[in-house]
């Protein structure tokens, strides 16, 4: 019997984050014949013109053993982070769904409705999003999978443990406590914390990791990092991270708060057992060009109770010091949040996600036929 042929396809570069405990789990299992696609990466010049974007990490995965192909058909399996644009080009396949990014936005289930007559089968976090998945309308033939979320293994694991090392490295102090800012590129909060946030975290470390899309130019403008890159060169206490820095995890074990607005990296802190800041948009405002919300859940409603909220940037000094020392019922309420909202928090869902994607396989589960269409 042949090697399992496994496909993943993971868009953009920065997706990678959800897999790397998946991946390390695959690459190691000699049953596999492993491939990778990375096809969708593209930076805008001249504000209309979108042009195909290497990272030079992708050499850097090259070394290290990963195959990168332009084929979509002949996978056993292939392990996604979006819905595909054209099914029938990958054939007959399991098509697995791991979410590049969780959290309040709900574009996985208008993803889903574009695509009603494909079958994924969608490993989730937690029970919430089982059942919200059920109850959006729009599961359709998919089928969900409770294993917990991958990304987060390897913080689990201790993996990034060495905080003074990281932070001496980015040339910051290790006996400040640190905050890290992680805005999403739409909505966000970008241009209304922009000052606030340098001036008000003067006496911690600051990391700010931007959205890739706020470094390409095509869902987001050049604008948005171009703010952050001016202002942190006056001052000493902050650090942006570069375009080229595609995981956040790592920083997350140095952080000691974080701030973010509808990003999928408030909804991971939470996870940790940490206590971040959610700055509140103007939800009722914040919808597709269709009519419907951007986000599930109101930010101004989501983590009320264990994270703090703050609606404007004169709030942030108070908020950080307001995390760092949360109260018993900041506790009990972040201790039912995430009863709800994650499970196994263990370091091992990678390892539940792999045994669940074997038995799938070898019930017949590739056996998924796509119709022809184009869900552009």
């Amino acid at each position: 019997m042949g090697k399992i042929k496994l496909l993943f396809k993971i868009g953009y570069a920065y997706h990678k984050a959800a897999f790397d405990p998946v991946i390390d789990i695959i690459l190691n299992d000699e049953k596999y014949d492993v491939w990778f696609t990375l096809d969708m990466e593209k930076k805008r010049r001249f504000m209309i013109f979108d042009f195909p974007f290497q990272q030079p990490i992708i050499e850097e995965w090259k070394k290290a053993g990963y195959r990168f192909t332009r084929e979509t058909a002949g996978f056993d399996i292939v392990i996604t982070g979006d819905t595909l644009r054209n099914t029938a080009g990958y054939g007959r396949t399991l098509l697995c769904f791991l979410n590049h990014g969780t959290g309040i936005k709900n574009i996985l289930y208008r993803e889903l409705a574009r695509v009603p007559d494909d079958k994924y089968q969608i490993f989730v976090e937690g029970q919430h999003r089982v059942d919200s998945l059920k109850d959006s309308g729009r599961l359709g033939k998919n089928e969900i999978h409770l294993v917990g979320l991958p990304k987060l293994d390897y913080y689990f694991q201790g993996r990034f443990s060495d905080r003074e090392r990281l932070l001496s490295g980015l040339g910051l102090d290790p006996s400040k406590k640190t905050v890290v800012y992680a805005p999403t590129y739409k909505p966000t909060s970008m241009y209304r914390i922009k000052d606030d946030l340098f001036d008000q975290t003067r006496d911690y470390n600051l990391i700010i990791k931007l959205h890739p899309y706020s470094w390409m130019g095509k869902y987001a403008p050049h604008r948005q990092h171009r703010i952050y890159q001016r202002r942190v060169k006056k001052y000493p206490h902050a650090v942006l991270l570069p375009f080229e820095e595609y995981n956040i995890v790592p920083y997350y074990s140095a952080a000691d708060t974080l701030i973010s607005e509808a990003s999928s990296t408030v909804f991971d802190f939470l996870a940790l057992n940490k206590f971040g800041i959610v700055f509140d948009l103007p939800c009722d405002e914040l919808r597709h060009s269709d009519g419907e919300p951007m986000l599930e859940i109101d930010n101004r409603e989501f983590l009320k109770g264990a994270f703090v909220h703050a609606d404007a940037g004169s709030q942030l000094q108070s908020a950080i010091e307001q995390a760092l020392d949360p109260t018993p019922e900041m506790k009990t309420s972040a201790d039912e949040y995430r009863e709800s909202l994650f499970y196994g928090l263990d370091g091992k869902a990678s390892e539940r996600f792999v045994a669940k994607v074997e038995e799938l396989y070898e019930e017949g589960g590739h056996e998924n036929i796509p119709q022809e269409k184009d869900n552009e």
